[in-house]
């Protein structure tokens, strides 16, 4: 038996533009890995290395030459895989500087391990019967698009809304805020507010007392990242709770995550596993993160429904679950058909409905 690695390289449709702090986004590039056996060509592991533009630690020029190159070197071993050698096989191949394409690499271990059915972790979850309670995730926009989202977010039985803020003017976003507020009571609609960084270090407390007074759950990455005494400080002395988001890229060493989550000591950590070196490293920091009382939650990163499954999965293993940032899979237009389907702000698994992953049986360049 001798193990070899491939990829396909596909790019996602949104269904309408995307806006974030950092820009507007109407598609996105996923390579999909597919692992096999040579003697049964018929099983196939798939996982997804997706890096976001102008986030992630592996967002450059050469991505896809260093995939392909990561994927010759796999294939060239001559491996045979077992679970308990499965990360010893990652730190052989591929650089920390990749997160996105470990994540990718170790999903389709996992999946290859059990037997290409797409379940790589076994659960209540994957069997149909607990769903995983999600927010529902306002994308920025002019107000009234935004408007329009949040009624069919509430109406679609969310009772915890996240709205990406920083984008627009400031009292237009608290607006927004305060008409939510004057409907529903922090008991009936929980509010997480996600500024991707984009507040400026002089006026980023005087932000945090107006939001906190809309009794919001959160907000992430209120500063950029970097700033590590800056972000401290105001994790010390914030009105609401601060998650930290950005801030946890690039950081693959345990004793750096440790280092850096003492020294901030923020309220939330939010984990997005393409962006921080795939489920391995989560489990470091949820350890970290757990030894110094800090709580989290896990996010996807605009996966398409190969990546958001394996996450769905390893989330679902954990008990007593806030509302998590885990995609719905209904943000593209050709995304891949799977047992994933949402439901009155949960995410279910149905083990009856099959995949159709047609597109990715096509040949595609040679890498080994």
């Amino acid at each position: 038996m001798s193990l070899q690695v491939d990829y396909l390289k596909h790019t996602l449709h949104f269904r309408f533009e995307a806006g974030t702090s950092r820009g507007t986004l109407t598609q996105k590039t996923s390579y999909i890995i597919r692992l096999r056996d040579d003697e049964q060509p018929h099983v196939v592991g798939y996982g997804e290395s997706g890096p976001l533009v102008g986030l992630s630690y592996d967002d450059r020029p050469d991505f896809e030459e260093c995939l392909a190159q990561f994927c010759r070197e796999f294939n060239a071993l001559d491996l045979e895989l077992f679970p308990w050698n499965l990360p010893i096989i990652l730190t052989q191949i591929i650089s920390p500087q990749f997160p996105s394409i470990l994540f990718g690499f170790e999903t389709a271990m996992l999946d290859f391990l059990s037997g290409g059915k797409r379940i790589i972790q076994p659960s209540d979850f994957t069997e149909g019967r607990h769903p995983i309670p999600i927010n529902g995730l306002i994308w920025m926009g002019n107000p009234a698009f935004m408007k329009q989202q949040i009624e069919e977010k509430l109406q679609a039985g969310y009772t915890t809304l996240k709205l990406k803020i920083g984008a627009l003017d400031f009292e237009q976003e608290c607006d927004l805020l305060r008409m939510i507020r004057e409907r529903f009571t922090a008991q009936q609609i929980t509010l997480r507010v996600d500024a991707n960084g984009a507040f400026h270090a002089n006026e980023a407390m005087t932000k945090l007392e107006r939001l906190a007074t809309f009794d919001l759950h959160s907000i992430e990455q209120p500063i950029a990242a970097g700033q590590s005494d800056l972000m401290a400080e105001l994790c010390r002395h914030t009105p609401l709770p601060i998650a930290l988001d950005e801030e946890l890229i690039g950081q693959m060493e345990y004793v750096h995550k440790f280092r850096l989550l003492k020294k901030i000591q923020p309220q939330f950590i939010i984990l997005k596993p393409t962006l921080l070196g795939g489920l391995r490293h989560c489990d470091e920091w949820i350890e970290v993160a757990n030894r110094l009382n800090i709580g989290w939650w896990i996010t996807s990163a605009l996966e398409s429904n190969i990546g958001l499954n394996a996450i769905a999965q390893y989330t679902a293993q954990h008990k007593h679950l806030l509302p998590q940032g885990l995609g719905t899979g209904q943000l593209y237009t050709n995304n891949f058909g799977s047992p994933l389907s949402l439901n009155q702000g949960f995410l279910y698994y149905d083990p009856a409905q099959v995949w159709n992953l047609d597109v990715l049986t096509e040949k595609v360049s040679d890498h080994s």
